[in-house]
């Protein structure tokens, strides 16, 4: 079969800044899986500042067995999605450059979603390794959970009609490191459901100095971040989701000045209609 007529089920996506002494962790993980024909390795050197990093990714791409890209730095968003625009797989599995993936992961994202046609999304629990020795069970898929913080990594394997319908991920979050969290919830929005296997199906690495961890620093003061992924769906973030009946219940405690206090912040138009029906006293 030409190289044109080749069509792995699976595409593995793998954007990789300045970890190069990494991605071989991670690609011997990809190797493990017995059927060769069933997936692509496709790596973004994303233009990596670090010599190792280069050297590895060279070679790597002259063994002809990867498919190696290089380019000018535009940030993980960007990345994954030069990638999966040229992927040939009908189900993506993206991979952190420090992370592993187990040969389950693809036997057993196939055959749920082929014999599920109403999955399009499955995510299981992953090992950490390294800075910190646990299992990370994320548990059943839940909207309202997903919603307030993300629990459901970036090494998921998906339908690529996700990716194509959601417009993949977005290169405008005003945080880098979180665009898989806002395009869960948008293939949520657009009705693309999600499958729990209760099972370790990656490995993750925890560094002191990773992304994800300076992130939680301080996500919890990202109003920009909040705001953009309120604005961008405003049809599933906004006081229309408020229930007037509880905030009245709240309001002889301190928890109804809590409630009233976020309520005329975020939601100030909100408070304001509330003031006027006489449902709430303006001071708070």
């Amino acid at each position: 079969m030409s190289n044109d007529e080749y069509k792995p089920r699976v595409s593995i996506i793998i954007p990789c800044y300045n970890h190069g002494k990494y991605i071989d962790d991670a690609v011997q993980s990809i190797d493990q899986i017995a059927d060769k024909n069933l997936y692509e390795v496709i790596i973004v050197n994303d233009g990596s500042t670090d010599e190792l990093t280069n050297e590895r990714l060279r070679a790597l791409g002259e063994t002809g067995l990867y498919k190696v890209i290089f380019q000018k730095n535009q940030g993980l968003a960007t990345s994954r999605n030069n990638a999966i625009a040229l992927s040939k797989g009908e189900y993506i599995l993206p991979l952190d450059a420090d992370n592993k993936i187990r040969p389950e992961y693809v036997y057993k994202g196939i055959e749920i979603m082929d014999s599920r046609k109403d999955v399009s999304i499955v995510y299981g629990n992953a090992a950490y390794f390294g800075d910190k020795t646990e299992v990370f069970r994320p548990g059943p898929f839940n909207l309202q959970k997903l919603m307030i913080a993300n629990y459901i990594d970036a090494c998921a394997i998906y339908r690529k009609t996700v990716w194509e319908v959601t417009g993949g991920y977005d290169k405008n979050m005003p945080s880098q490191g979180v665009e898989d969290w806002e395009m869960w919830m948008h293939a949520c929005f657009k009705g693309f459901k999600f499958h729990y296997q209760d099972e370790i199906l990656y490995d993750y690495r925890v560094l002191a100095d990773s992304m994800i961890r300076q992130l939680k620093s301080h996500k919890i003061k990202n109003d920009a971040l909040t705001d953009y992924i309120i604005n961008k769906h405003p049809a599933y973030f906004g006081p229309q989701y408020i229930d007037e009946d509880i905030m009245q219940k709240f309001s002889v405690s301190n928890i109804g000045f809590v409630g009233k206090l976020i309520l005329k912040k975020y939601f100030p138009s909100k408070f304001e209609d509330m003031v006027r029906k006489g449902k709430l006293r303006r001071y708070i």
